[in-house]
């Protein structure tokens, strides 16, 4: 089975008001749901990690999940790149953050009746040419972002969600032609990071992605 490395990187988790930006860590469960006959939801589920640890600090960020395929992907904004680690490969791959191959058409931002965690969220939803990207978010929350520390962070339409919600995300859905993925908050918690999360560890060689 193949699963198309450009939709590994957009679907990553895949981080208001300007001040304070939360640091921490943020749990996920992700789910789903494919649109390719030969790739079925259960491929999709534990090639790409049901449970998604995300962990933020400034302007940096790192995911690790439990994926059979896709370990980790972490975020620097000194060098502005996102490194992605896959467990059928012992070398890192890295994507210049200023590129995205998507774009955004339209942006929307409405009211919702959704709560996650106790908190009462809005929408933006992102109509791009790859899909449609929804965004569930609480401004007045602890997980309010400075989004000029992303302004940087064009891959995956990050920025363009950032700009106007100036919050992470208790809930996200990715929507484009391949799958629908769903990545709902189980748990935020305020805490420090080392930043040497954010660095390639030792021993580890990152060459530019091909994709």
């Amino acid at each position: 089975m193949k699963l198309t490395f450009t939709l590994l990187l957009v679907v990553q988790l895949s981080g208001l008001a300007f001040g304070q930006s939360f640091e921490g860590r943020i749990i996920y469960r992700n789910t789903y749901h494919t649109k390719i006959a030969k790739i079925s939801d259960r491929d999709w589920n534990d090639n790409m990690g049901t449970m998604e640890e995300y962990y933020i600090k400034g302007g940096n960020y790192k995911t690790i999940t439990n994926g059979r395929l896709f370990e980790w992907q972490f975020y620097n904004s000194k060098d502005n790149k996102i490194y992605t680690k896959m467990s059928n490969s012992a070398t890192v791959y890295w994507n210049d953050g200023a590129v995205d191959e998507d774009s955004v058409e339209h942006v929307e931002v409405n009211k919702s009746d959704t709560v996650i965690l106790g908190y009462k969220c809005d929408e933006v939803v992102l109509t791009c040419v790859t899909g449609i990207q929804k965004f569930y978010f609480n401004a007045n929350s602890k997980l309010t972002i400075d989004a000029s520390l992303f302004e940087n962070h064009k891959f995956g339409n990050w920025y363009e969600y950032l700009d106007v919600a100036n919050a992470l995300p208790l809930e996200t859905i990715i929507d484009n032609g391949q799958c629908t993925m769903i990545s709902v908050a189980i748990e935020v918690k305020t805490m420090h990071i080392d930043d040497k999360l954010f660095v390639l560890p030792n021993g580890l060689n990152a060459v530019k992605s091909p994709y």
